[in-house]
């Protein structure tokens, strides 16, 4: 008896949360730690939540951009990647060196999440380490939550919260969006599988590159997205992705860790995980919830980038939901959206023709490989990629590009050896 009076005694006290939040987050991956960042910034009373013992399949490329734009410590990058080389399923490779106008950097979500999730908390988000169970709308509008706890204390009850708003940043698989939202508001996704293992030592030889990131398109790793190959200093990210069913992710990173020369490298683990391709067409439902990354379908076709996008989105929603509270309209959340569609819409509906267009073969894969090779499609890719934005102050450029995409669709160009 004594002895489980003294455990008791030394059993932290349950955190005290206040009775209404004007904000709950679900989910602290960089969307919604951004999320919460802001509105905390602000002073709005947040509340995050995540289980954060899950880490997101993903290769970790943000641009140089990115750093600026959210405030991020270049302590956080694991590699900074110069170049690019894609490959084609002949095995031609092309390099694409990104000059002097920013580099692509690379993260692990393992510690770049926990990070923001702790910028988060720093900027006065109370956080919960758990999982949403069910949302109930009482009449007065306001949301009452029920999480399970990840304390590891199997004897925890489920815990219930109230907040005014809800921002859904919790995945391909929301629970936000299952619960709140009419069930076939899903956009399409690949699912991505990946595994983070040991970087080759000095002495190996290997055709992997410590500052650059490969791009693999062939049809045997991935038949309608592509497989890549990213340094992250010490270790390296090797995976792909694929929406067709049957495909065995795994297998096909095996052929791409053997093929790449990493097959006897440790691997350190491995993630799965949907990722979604296009943007919802609507992210709020009127009323109070907004979704926000993932959940809302923010990850760009054709290369799969998500993280700068989610970050961004993040904010968008922030604000959105702070003009809402202040203002008392709800139509303010559909604000976020229009601004990020505004912005990278038309990047989005780029991407996705490409994806759909050169990703659909093997003979198509050869002849989008070919016209990387061209200096007008590098320069106008990277600065794109860099500067998020279509590049606009050389359309000459892109007239070029136009009649070379032209002709490789047609056959008439053999693209440059």
């Amino acid at each position: 008896m004594e002895t489980q009076i003294r455990r008791n005694q030394q059993r932290p006290a349950e955190p005290m949360f206040p009775e209404m939040f004007d904000v709950a987050v679900i989910g602290g991956g960089p969307s919604g730690a951004i999320a919460a960042e802001r509105l905390a910034t602000v002073g709005r009373s947040v509340l995050l939540v995540d289980p954060g013992n899950r880490i997101k399949p993903c290769g970790g490329a943000i641009p140089s951009r990115t750093l600026k734009d959210f405030g991020i410590s270049e302590d956080m990058l694991v590699a900074k990647a110069n170049a690019a080389r894609v490959i084609a399923p002949s095995g031609r490779a092309v390099e694409m060196r990104i000059g002097n106008i920013g580099f692509v950097g690379m993260v692990d979500r393992a510690t770049f999440d926990p990070y923001l999730r702790e910028r988060a908390e720093h900027a006065g988000a109370r956080r919960l380490n758990g999982k949403l169970i069910s949302v109930e709308e009482g009449k007065d509008g306001t949301l009452q939550m029920t999480f399970s706890q990840n304390d590891g204390d199997a004897s925890s009850q489920n815990l219930q919260l109230r907040a005014r708003m809800l921002i859904g940043a919790d995945g391909a698989n929301s629970a936000v969006r299952r619960l709140m939202f009419p069930r076939a508001k899903r956009p399409p996704y690949v699912f991505a599988y990946h595994e983070i293992i040991e970087s080759p030592r000095e002495t190996e030889t290997t055709p992997c590159a410590t500052d650059q990131c490969d791009v693999v398109y062939d049809g045997r790793i991935s038949p309608d997205f592509y497989g890549w190959v990213f340094p992250h200093g010490t270790t390296m990210s090797v995976g792909c992705g694929s929406a067709v069913k049957g495909h065995n992710l795994r297998q096909a990173t095996a052929d791409l860790r053997r093929a790449a020369g990493l097959a006897s490298c440790r691997t350190i683990r491995r993630e799965g995980a949907p990722l979604p391709l296009k943007p919802m067409r609507r992210w709020d439902n009127g009323r109070n919830v907004v979704l926000a990354g993932d959940a809302a379908g923010t990850v760009a076709p054709s290369s799969g980038e998500g993280i700068h996008y989610a970050m961004l989105c993040g904010k968008l929603c922030a604000d959105a939901v702070d003009t809402c509270l202040r203002t008392g309209k709800a139509s303010s959340l559909r604000q976020a959206r229009r601004i990020f569609m505004r912005a990278h819409g038309r990047v989005f509906l780029i991407l996705g023709i490409m994806q759909a267009v050169w990703y659909r073969s093997d003979r198509m894969r050869e002849k989008f490989v070919a016209m990387c090779a061209d200096p007008d499609v590098q320069r106008l890719t990277w600065e794109s990629y860099i500067n998020k934005k279509i590049v606009r102050r050389d359309p000459l450029a892109h007239v070029r590009v136009f009649f070379k995409d032209i002709g490789q669709l047609l056959g008439i160009t053999a693209g440059q050896q």
